[in-house]
C-alpha cells in the first residue's frame, strides 16, 4: 500500500465537517437508524451499529440523541425507509470516486449525483466501474508525533493487517473492517490516541494530481459530500495540500 499522505485530506474533510455540523449529525442519525433497523438495537450484537455509535460519539453527539435514533430504527417504523446506494464515477485526470448514499427518493438522489459529476468535470459511471479499486477496511490515523515502531508492534499484536508510515510523518493502521473497533480500542488502551478513525473504502491504487487538477477534484468531492442524501465520499486521488484551500 502506498505511503502517500492522507493527513491533508483528513484535515480538509474535518474542517468541512466542522463547518456543517448540523448536516453531519443528520447523516450520523440516518446511519444509526438504518443500522438499528437492519441488525437490531443492541450494539454488542450489531457491529454496524456499534461502529455508528462510536462515530457519533466521536463527533460529540449527545448520548440521548444517539439512543433516540437507535430506538427509532429498532422500532422498525415503516414510515422511515432508506435505500442504500453507491454511485461510482471519475473526476478530473481519472480520479476514482465512490459516493455512498441513503435516500428515501432514488430518483432525486441519482439526479443530484449526476448533476454534480457533470458540473465539476467528472463522469458518473456504471455499477462496478471503480468499486474494484477500493477495499473496505478500518483506518486509524495517528499524527507525526507517535513512535512508528511502538505503534507497529502494538497494532500487529492486536490483529491489524498493515501499518503505513506516510510521507508527512503520520501513520495509518489498517485492519479488517470487522476488527476495526477492537483494534482501535486496543490502541487506545495502549496509550495511542488517533487523530482520525473510521471504516472506509481504501483505494488499492492512487492517482497523483497537480494543484490545479487537485482543486477541481476537491471541489467535486465537496459538492458530493454536501448532498443531502450522501453519507460518505471516497476517492483515490493524492491531492497536494495547496489544493485544499478552495
Amino acid at each position: 500500500m502506498a505511503g502517500h499522505s492522507k493527513w491533508a485530506n483528513i484535515k480538509h474533510r474535518k474542517a468541512a465537517q466542522d463547518a456543517k455540523r448540523g448536516k453531519i449529525f443528520t447523516k450520523l442519525i440516518r446511519e444509526l437508524v438504518v443500522s438499528a433497523k437492519e441488525g437490531g438495537g443492541n450494539p454488542d450484537d450489531n457491529p454496524r451499529l456499534r461502529a455508528a455509535v462510536d462515530k457519533a460519539l466521536g463527533a460529540n453527539m449527545k448520548r440521548d440523541t444517539i439512543d433516540k435514533a437507535i430506538q427509532r430504527g429498532a422500532g422498525g417504523g415503516e414510515d422511515e425507509h432508506y435505500d442504500e446506494l453507491t454511485y461510482e464515477g471519475y473526476g478530473s485526470n481519472g480520479a476514482a470516486i465512490l459516493v455512498e448514499c441513503m435516500t428515501d427518493n432514488v430518483n432525486r438522489t441519482v439526479a443530484a449525483v449526476r448533476a454534480a459529476f457533470n458540473k465539476y468535470n467528472g463522469n458518473l459511471g456504471t455499477s462496478g466501474s471503480v468499486a474494484y479499486l477500493f477495499d473496505k477496511k478500518g483506518q486509524i490515523t495517528f499524527a507525526d508525533d507517535v513512535d512508528e515502531e511502538s505503534i507497529m508492534d502494538a497494532a500487529l499484536e492486536l490483529g491489524a493487517e498493515d501499518v503505513v508510515a506516510n510521507e508527512d510523518g503520520s501513520i495509518d493502521v489498517f485492519s479488517d473492517w470487522h476488527d476495526f473497533l477492537d483494534v482501535k480500542q486496543g490502541l487506545l488502551d495502549a496509550g495511542f490516541e488517533p487523530v482520525h478513525a473510521e471504516v472506509a473504502m481504501i483505494p488499492t491504487t492512487t492517482v497523483e494530481l497537480d494543484v490545479d487538477t487537485g482543486r477541481k477534484v476537491m471541489k467535486l468531492i465537496d459538492v458530493l459530500d454536501d448532498l443531502d442524501d450522501s453519507q460518505n465520499v471516497y476517492h483515490n486521488a493524492v491531492i497536494p495540500e495547496e489544493a485544499m484551500d478552495l
